[in-house]
Order: C-alpha cells, then structure tokens, then sequence
C-alpha cells in the first residue's frame, strides 16, 4: 500500500506489540534507528523503549514468547484489541468491527480473514500509512485506552507500558482515561477460557455499514465512550 507522509514509527511501535519471532528479535536494531530517525516519539519516551528493545534483542525467544501470552492472552485488562475496552461483551462491538474494517478498506488496507480490525498493531500498521495529521487524530480518539494501558502493564511490566508511553506522546492532545468498559477479571484458568470464548455476531437487517469515514470513526469511538460513563454513573 503506498502512503502519503508514511510514518515509520508507527509501523515500529507495531511490531514492538506484535508476538515476538526470531525476525522481529533480529529486526530490533532497524526498529530502533526508525524510532530515532523520526523523532515523533518525545526523547523520553524513546528513553523508556530501551529495556524493551534490549529484551527483545538479548532474552531467549521462548522466554519472551512466555511473558508476551502471560501479558497479552491470559487477561482481558492488557488485551491488545481497542473494543475490548470501549464495548466490552456490548453488541455494539460487531458493528464497531464492522465500520473498522471498513476504514481500513477505504484507506487500502486488506484486513486478513483470521485478524481482527480493533488489535492494536494492525490499527497502528493503518496509521502509518496515513498521513500524519490524519494519524494523530485517529490516534488521539484512542488515546485514552493506550494510556489505560500505559498505567496497567506499568504495573506488570514497564518493558511493554513503554510502547504505550511512546504511542501516547505522539498525540497531539493528551489523554484521558474515561470511557472505558468495566471488565470483570477471573483468576482461574478454566474461567479464563470460558470468558474468552468466543461467541458469532449476527448482523441483521439494517447493520450494513454505509462506509466510514474519519469523521463517522471519531464519532463512533466518541458515542462509546459517552455511553460508557453514563453506564458507569
């Protein structure tokens, strides 16, 4: 896909939230130098990047592979995909999915079958082939979820909050951390399997998006997370 202004930091920052392999272990120092070379990234939050950097260049692969599925898959508060948070289990979230995926065709990005539109790396594989400005205010209706989970893997693992702290100074507007589902968390792993099952989305009648654009995306994420305080009022 050819991009205008193709910002490379984004793609960076989404291959750091990405399941490590040996490619992307090998691939830390061209990350890093992309990160340096754009300076979208505040210095220190470039700062705060090197443990995770150095990790992903030094630790045994399995090590890494182990710590990113204890992060990432093993709980809903750390998950990687946007919806998670603003919809929770709300039907709403199909449709959301929906209009996502429709974006990103429109901006001509193919979503693969066995990915969905709202995980986090391929929503910052979309903004770096947007330009920037565009980037940023996509990236500043998000921007509250990012820095949830900026503060909650701080508390796990300040190696990954780091990715988040970089995405968070990109934004031209700081965050704000409201407007997000509550999330019921179990500690058993059978009950962890039974509330990650998933579940079909029927789209009936009258669901069919009629095309998304930047503003119609603001204004989705924007009704979400008012209908999430008022829920929480």
């Amino acid at each position: 896909m050819t991009a205008p202004h193709s910002n490379r930091t984004f793609k960076a920052l989404s291959a750091l939230l990405s399941y490590p392999t040996k490619e992307l272990c090998a691939a830390i120092p061209e990350i890093a130098a992309a990160i340096a070379a754009e300076g979208l990234v505040s210095d220190e939050a470039t700062k705060q990047l090197q443990p995770l950097l150095a990790d992903l260049a030094t630790l045994d692969l399995y090590d890494l592979q182990e710590r990113y599925v204890e992060l990432f898959d093993k709980t809903r508060r750390h998950s990687l995909h946007l919806f998670e948070h603003i919809h929770g289990e709300s039907r709403d979230r199909g449709q959301a999915m929906v209009d996502l995926a429709e974006h990103y065709r429109r901006g001509g990005l193919a979503v693969a079958a066995n990915e969905l539109p709202d995980f986090i790396p391929l929503f910052l594989e979309f903004l770096s082939a947007r330009p920037l400005e565009e980037a940023r205010g996509l990236l500043n209706e998000a921007a509250h979820i990012f820095s949830l989970l900026e503060e909650r893997l701080a508390k796990r693992s300040g190696a990954y909050a780091a990715v988040f702290t970089a995405i968070c100074s990109i934004a031209s507007e700081p965050a704000m951390i409201a407007g997000t589902a509550e999330i019921d968390e179990p500690d058993d792993l059978a009950a962890i399997d039974a509330a990650w099952e998933e579940t079909a989305v029927a789209f009936g009648p009258g669901n069919a998006t009629d095309g998304c654009s930047v503003d119609r995306l603001r204004i989705q994420m924007r009704a979400a997370n008012r209908d999430a305080r008022n829920n929480a009022a």
